[in-house]
């Protein structure tokens, strides 16, 4: 029987879901942890969590659901995450997490972006990417480069929340344009990495 498995990874909590390919029946689902998710706010404005509590909430929550079903992994056809948004995970060339998520409710970077959007121009952005820079995570890596450069030195690779997990369950370090979209990097007119974005930042 093909199974699908699927992961919610909030800023509240991590959810799970198993259920049958065929006919989407929901075979388990669990919540970790029961209560709510800490949310590291050292100042005001300021949101973050570490990424590892994500992982470890993640395997739990899997083990909840494999005490509902047993199943083997092979069965697993498909494993589909969702996340919250706008996060910035940062690591090394290790894939060692360098600082605490920077996540979607934390507001430092706005007016990193605000000023982005009036260099870069409101119409060019809108027409590019959609959106204006915002908040969102190519924001925030600026005010890690501005703020945090010894941090920023040390940096391989940015992720969204989604990607770290599936780096955890994969070895590799991959996103989407989709992801990039919600990024603010990603260039809908020329179909590609919005280099004129991260050359501004």
């Amino acid at each position: 029987m093909g199974l699908l498995l699927g992961y919610d990874v909030g800023s509240s909590s991590v959810k799970a879901t198993l259920m049958e390919a065929e006919t989407g029946k929901v075979l388990a689902t669990a919540t970790s942890p029961e209560k709510e998710l800490e949310i590291i706010a050292e100042k005001l404005g300021w949101a973050e969590q570490h990424p590892a509590v994500w992982w470890e909430h993640l395997k739990s929550a899997t083990q909840k659901v494999k005490a509902q079903a047993e199943f083997e992994a092979a069965d697993v056809e498909a494993i589909g995450i969702s996340y919250q948004m706008h996060g910035l995970v940062v690591v090394d060339e290790d894939k060692k997490v360098l600082r605490p998520s920077i996540i979607w409710c934390d507001s430092r970077a706005v007016q990193i972006g605000e000023q982005a959007a009036a260099d870069i121009g409101k119409e060019k952005c809108l027409k590019r990417l959609f959106n204006l820079p915002g908040n969102f995570t190519a924001s925030k890596l600026k005010w890690v480069m501005e703020n945090e450069p010894e941090v920023y030195s040390k940096i391989h690779k940015i992720m969204l929340p989604g990607d770290y997990i599936a780096m955890k369950m994969t070895g590799e370090i991959k996103t989407t344009p989709s992801g990039l979209s919600e990024g603010i990097m990603w260039d809908f007119e020329n179909d590609g990495l919005a280099k004129f974005v991260l050359d501004n930042y």
